[in-house]
């Protein structure tokens, strides 16, 4: 299968990791749909469809790109003699670019192009954002810098995207149920007490 993929990758890298990332942000939707699902509502299909849209027209092509960027990314000042040292720390280097650099930005891509889809007002997108961002910022910082780590010490540039395809369905899922706001009325525990998310 990976086979398969590489060799479609090869030959058609924009195509092969829109239609991926596409599929896989449309499965962490369905998984969202299903998993807060109230029994009532029926299932949502253009949500699904807008999941699709977003993950294989707009994040595929900028997170292809992103990552073959990152790849450039060195620790400026080259401390270690170790190549492996140096590797860790050049990963390190990628992480915190990855992170303080593309999360900011690339959330309220998402939550802006969620919006446009939906047909929402200017003022019902500017809501949505001062209600969500920070929120999905801070949890984005508690799952990906860890996970971003051990993709760019591991994988080859060309896998990267798919990699953080894969463990992006659970964040997709995330994302869809925050967008969708099914989320705001789920108590969280966090510093020992409870509140609303």
């Amino acid at each position: 299968m990976l086979l398969v993929y590489n060799s479609f990758l090869k030959r058609n890298p924009i195509i092969t990791n829109g239609l991926t990332t596409g599929f896989l942000f449309g499965t962490g939707d369905v998984l969202a749909q299903t998993l807060y699902s109230d029994g009532v509502s029926t299932f949502d299909y253009k949500r699904t469809l807008r999941a699709v849209v977003y993950g294989g027209i707009i994040f595929a092509p900028i997170g292809d790109r992103w990552y073959k960027l990152l790849n450039g990314i060195r620790m400026p000042i080259r401390v270690f003699k170790s190549e492996k040292a140096q590797k860790v720390s050049d990963t390190i280097a990628r992480v915190a670019v990855d992170q303080l650099v593309w999360a900011p930005v690339g959330i309220p891509l998402y939550y802006s192009c969620m919006a446009m889809m939906e047909g929402l007002t200017i003022q019902q997108w500017k809501q949505k954002l001062d209600d969500k961002y920070m929120d999905t910022l801070l949890a984005n910082w508690k799952v990906w810098p860890l996970f971003q780590l051990a993709n760019f010490y591991v994988f080859p540039v060309q896998h990267r995207l798919l990699a953080v395809n894969v463990i992006s369905i659970i964040w997709n899922c995330y994302l869809s149920a925050k967008n969708s706001g099914v989320l705001e009325d789920i108590p969280v525990i966090e510093d020992g007490s409870l509140r609303q998310s």
